[in-house]
Parts: structure tokens; C-alpha cells; sequence
């Protein structure tokens, strides 16, 4: 029984270490992404006014907190990133750089908050940026 016993921890033991060594020989990797830019993409700042109704409704509905959302039609792809609830008014967002990569499009943007001495009202404020650009099928990286 014992005989048994150590055959079955052998084989257990060599069919793990078989397991170990095809995973180093073949090597677990995760293709890296690369970020290098590729070429500015021009874009433009669109207000309330020119959105689409339905794009219109998703940043309504997700005002309130901090979000980062796509959507895309006849116009181009719009980029919309929303810095949730404020205390007041006066906030504004700076989009910082918008590029296409080998296989991305990134975005970054900044909140900056009012200036000193500013009038920024007792109201609580939603700010958000919508930037749109052309049509690409690229998935988009927030930074």
C-alpha cells in the first residue's frame, strides 16, 4: 500500500513539474500595449447645445459621478469624460492630449478648479468635456 502510495505522489509530482516546465518554455506573456504616438488627432470641444440627444441622455444620467464614455456616429467618434459632483461652479477641464497609437486612441485630460477670488456660486457644478474626432475603430484609453 505504501509502494502505491508513492507511485501516485511521484506521478502527481512529475505531471506538476511537466505542467511548470511547458509553462517557462513557452512563457505566459501578455502583449504589451504600445503607447508610442503615432500622429495628433485633431478634435473638436463640442458644447450641450450640439450633441446628440441620445449622448445628451448617457452623460445626464451619469453626471453625478465620475465617468469616461464613448460614442460614435454619422459625426465622427465623441470622447466624453465627466469629473462628477463639484462643490461649486468655476471648474473647467483642459484635454492635455488626444493621439492615435498603433492600436489605441488616448486621451488625456485635467480638472482644474477655479481661480482664487474667482465668482464660483453656492450651486454644486457637473463638469464635463466631449471632444470629437474623427471615426476611428480603435479602442479608447483614458489617462
Amino acid at each position: 500500500m505504501r509502494n502505491m502510495w508513492n507511485r501516485k505522489v511521484m506521478l502527481v509530482a512529475g505531471l506538476l513539474g511537466w505542467v511548470f516546465l511547458v509553462r517557462i518554455l513557452t512563457g505566459c506573456s501578455v502583449e504589451k500595449e504600445n503607447q508610442d504616438k503615432v500622429r495628433d488627432l485633431e478634435f473638436t470641444v463640442v458644447g450641450e447645445s450640439d450633441l446628440p440627444e441620445e449622448l445628451k441622455n448617457l452623460i445626464m444620467e451619469k453626471k453625478a459621478a465620475p465617468f469616461k464614455l464613448t460614442y460614435s456616429n454619422d459625426q465622427g467618434l465623441y470622447i466624453v469624460v465627466g469629473y462628477g459632483e463639484q462643490p461649486t461652479g468655476g471648474y473647467s477641464i483642459e484635454v492635455d492630449e488626444l493621439y492615435l497609437t498603433e492600436n489605441a486612441i488616448v486621451i488625456d485630460t485635467e480638472l482644474e478648479g477655479p481661480e482664487k477670488g474667482e465668482p464660483t456660486g453656492v450651486e454644486k457644478s457637473y463638469p464635463y468635456v466631449v471632444v470629437r474626432t474623427e471615426y476611428l475603430e480603435e479602442p479608447v484609453i483614458f489617462q
